[in-house]
């Protein structure tokens, strides 16, 4: 539900200084989702995609939209799997154009993450 649901998302959603002021999640196949990321300067940096796979709570694939970058969409799979301490998250990103994109986006990932444990927690 942290993943899916737009209140929660807010809570959580964006690395570091980054917040979450607006999310929109239509859960369905075919369904769209856009978050915007509001950077620590003001500026605003929409994400959306649609959703291919739909399969709460074990797995969500997406296409990932960086609306102000202008390269090609990314495709995110991310699986939930029970673990004796909780429940373990595997996040799948691929399809980058290069890999300075790519490593930006394993910083952002790693960011995200830290904020979603601290409200799981």
């Amino acid at each position: 539900e942290a993943w899916t649901t737009p209140e929660l998302l807010k809570k959580w959603w964006g690395p570091g200084e980054v917040t979450c002021p607006v999310a929109f999640v239509d859960l369905r196949p075919g369904g769209k989702d856009r978050l915007a990321n509001l950077q620590p300067d003001g500026q605003t940096i929409w994400i959306s995609g649609t959703f291919e796979v739909v399969n709460p709570p074990e797995k969500l694939v997406y296409d990932w939209n960086v609306e102000a970058m202008g390269v090609a969409a990314t495709r995110v799979t991310v699986e939930f799997k029970d673990h004796p301490e909780g429940t373990e998250l595997i996040l799948t990103h691929e399809n980058f154009a290069n890999p300075e994109v790519r490593d930006m986006h394993l910083q952002g990932w790693g960011g995200c993450t830290e904020k979603l444990d601290k409200l799981l927690a």
